[in-house]
């Protein structure tokens, strides 16, 4: 044999491992590689059982490099057994000549059938201790047909052997194996050592079996050619159905294809939308609407008149544009009179004064009889409530104005306007009001609050109103 050649190969293979003499019989060292973690989602099963055909026959304790070819097929064999995955299968072990001090026959089941574990494996190795005798390898093959007539599914043969001094059936007990298994067997043989003719004669085995291959063991440099090999055997890989998008849910289930990457998703694949406004959460600009309420492509809430106010919120909808308005949504109303900012002419109102359409303070109702000045005694009350709002605010100043229609010429009305005016506040004066605190003006036609065509804009013309003074 080239040894030199066979040490550098075998050195690499089996590092680590002890080494001994051809006469020391070592129990296999199951560190041979660090097994491959085949992730169960990705693989599934392809056989349902497996039977190794281990040769333990005088010539496995030839050396090959420094070490014999029965220590380097037991290793194989716990290379082998670390790297399958946790998977449903049946194996089983059986192995042909011996030393006479570990059996009598000449083929023998150390494992199984049994389900499948590594350690139920590794010690199927373990007892199988020694090499000597023959090599009955077609022995082995219809012992091993025997073992398996029980078995369902898929099988898996491997015999691994030096090829060396074997009978003339091999080939034919490979093929009768196939008969009997059809296309639920294939063959793999594991060729320990250079011998050609022993290599010829496992291809052929291998061959027999229609669906399998034949191996060296030699050509086996690491981790990966075992992974190569425990998959080719053992395994197939699952189909997985598609994520176009990797959001997490397959094409088949996703009811939300083309989510963007990185965004979360409920069980059918669509984007979360956790206030169930119609807009997912990446999206949503305005997260945590409350249920049932409208909102816009952004997630928020509609806001109909634009006023920041929401319109689930808003009290006032149908603000004018640019109005200010409140939390509630309502035009600012500073001065509390009821006429909103946006069109009170008189802001500042005391409190509890009547106001006009447009927040200014007036006295309601008719004062004066026609063309005169004398304040009507039904007018009391109201001028009653006009004490009352400046007994209430003591620092607050008072103008008294007096306003027509335009019938009559323009200095009667300027003149009568301002008499108005001068009546009212002089009964305020006389009602213990200090004089200090008011005065009077007239303003005739000249400001009407309303049309002076009409007997109604000409009523509301005929006012005297109260203007706040600083």
């Amino acid at each position: 044999m080239k040894r030199t050649h066979y040490l550098l190969v075998t050195t690499a293979l089996f590092a680590g491992l002890l080494i001994g003499c051809a006469t020391t019989m070592p129990q296999s060292d199951t560190s041979v590689f660090a097994p491959y973690a085949f992730r169960s989602d990705d693989y599934a099963a392809k056989v349902d059982t497996f039977m190794i055909t281990l040769d333990a026959s005088s010539s496995m304790s030839e050396p090959y490099g420094s070490r014999e070819k029965f220590e380097i097929a037991k290793d194989f064999l716990a290379a082998m057994n670390q790297s399958i995955p946790d998977l449903s299968l049946d194996g089983g072990l059986i192995s042909f000549g011996h030393s006479q001090s570990i059996s009598k026959q000449p083929t023998q089941l150390f494992y199984g059938v049994a389900p499948y574990s590594q350690s139920g494996l590794a010690s199927g190795l373990d007892a199988v201790a020694a090499a000597g005798g023959t090599s009955p390898l077609s022995a082995a093959l219809s012992a091993a047909g025997g073992t398996l007539k029980a078995a369902s599914g898929q099988i898996a043969l491997i015999v691994v052997s030096d090829g060396r001094q074997m009978g003339a059936d091999e080939v034919a007990a490979a093929k009768e194996l196939k008969r009997l298994f059809g296309d639920r067997l294939c063959i793999y043989t594991v060729l320990v050592g250079d011998d050609a003719a022993g290599e010829r004669l496992l291809e052929q085995v291998a061959a027999a079996g229609e669906c399998g291959f034949a191996v060296r063991a030699d050509s086996f440099t690491g981790a990966g050619d075992m992974k190569d090999f425990v998959k080719s055997v053992f395994l197939t890989e699952r189909i997985k159905p598609l994520d176009s998008d990797g959001d997490g849910v397959t094409d088949d289930m996703d009811q939300c294809p083309g989510t963007p990457a990185g965004v979360a998703v409920d069980g059918k694949g669509c984007p979360l939308d956790s206030d169930g406004d119609g807009v997912y959460d990446y999206m949503d600009q305005c997260p945590g609407t409350p249920a049932g309420v409208a909102v816009d492509a952004r997630g928020c809430p509609l806001d109909s008149d634009g006023d920041g106010v929401y319109d689930y919120m808003d009290q006032c909808p149908g603000t004018p544009a640019g109005v200010a308005v409140d939390g509630k949504g309502c035009p600012l109303d500073s001065d509390g009179d009821g006429v909103y900012n946006d069109t009170d002419q008189c802001p500042d109102t005391p409190q509890g004064a009547h106001v006009n359409q447009v927040g200014c303070w007036i006295l309601e109702g008719v004062l004066f009889d026609s063309a005169k000045w004398r304040i009507k005694p039904e007018a009391y009350p109201e001028l009653s409530q006009v004490i009352r709002v400046l007994r209430n605010n003591p620092t607050l100043n008072v103008e008294v104005q007096g306003h027509t229609d335009n019938r009559g010429s323009k200095t009667y009305n300027q003149k009568l306007s301002e008499n108005r005016a001068k009546a009212v506040m002089n009964y305020l004066v006389d009602k213990g009001i200090s004089a200090g605190r008011l005065s009077a003006k007239g303003f005739g036609f000249n400001r009407p609050f309303a049309s002076n065509d009409t007997p109604e804009g000409r009523a509301m013309n005929r006012r005297v109103e109260l203007k706040p003074l600083p």
